[in-house]
């Protein structure tokens, strides 16, 4: 990576939306590798179901955007931190999203996650999008001029046609392993090293211990 690279992250502004399971690693390694500006968006509150797998979490009840922002302090204190506590939609998403040069999804449903695609897509901004549920996770990246999120899913999907992580569960190391991808496709966006997963998703079978993929 060198000195330039390392210059490029510093230089960076990336938003993380979600503060929850995926959200954890990616703000840990990301404020770790040197971001320039974090921003969390999350307008929930820490539950003691979260902690599990919300690793950045420690006192039930607190905002996740604010404890997510100290845990990045303290983890790196030259990392700005800019925390969103409002709920993400269709009305604020745009304002939001404005002066990111990269945004990454680790939301859990598909109505928030259509806003954020195609907020990004509007605002051409590359996008790293992860997604887990019981033992399986998967990770890929919408990039301007790239496949878009409607060409992986389909209109007719809706959060009522999927299972609720209430009612299957999610293995706590598995948000770990599929959030720190996720930060890793992030430095790769930002350095310009190696390839990024665009028009690729990477899925990892935890039951299994195996990576496969796909393109779309």
């Amino acid at each position: 990576m060198g000195g330039a690279g390392q210059q490029a992250l510093k230089r960076a502004r990336v938003l993380v939306v979600g503060a929850g399971g995926l959200g954890s690693p990616a703000i840990a390694y990301l404020a770790g590798a040197g971001i320039g500006t974090l921003g969390i968006v999350d307008h929930d509150t820490v539950s003691l179901s979260n902690l599990h797998r919300q690793v950045i979490h420690t006192t039930v009840g607190d905002s996740k955007a604010e404890s997510a922002g100290r845990f990045a302090h303290a983890l790196n204190p030259h990392v700005s931190i800019v925390i969103h506590t409002t709920r993400l939609d269709a009305t604020n998403a745009a304002a939001i999203h404005t002066g990111y040069d990269l945004v990454l999804d680790g939301t859990d449903n598909l109505s928030t996650r259509r806003i954020v695609a195609a907020t990004c897509e509007s605002l051409g901004l590359p996008l790293v999008s992860g997604a887990v549920s019981m033992f399986d996770g998967q990770v890929t990246v919408f990039a301007p001029g790239g496949p878009r999120f409607g060409d992986l899913y389909p209109a007719e999907a809706d959060d009522a046609d999927l299972p609720s992580c209430e009612a299957t569960g999610i293995l706590g190391p598995l948000t770990g392993v599929i959030g720190t991808l996720m930060a890793m496709e992030a430095i790769k966006l930002i350095t310009g090293i190696g390839e990024p997963l665009i028009g690729r998703v990477l899925t990892y079978d935890g039951k299994g211990g195996r990576f496969s993929e796909f393109g779309y």
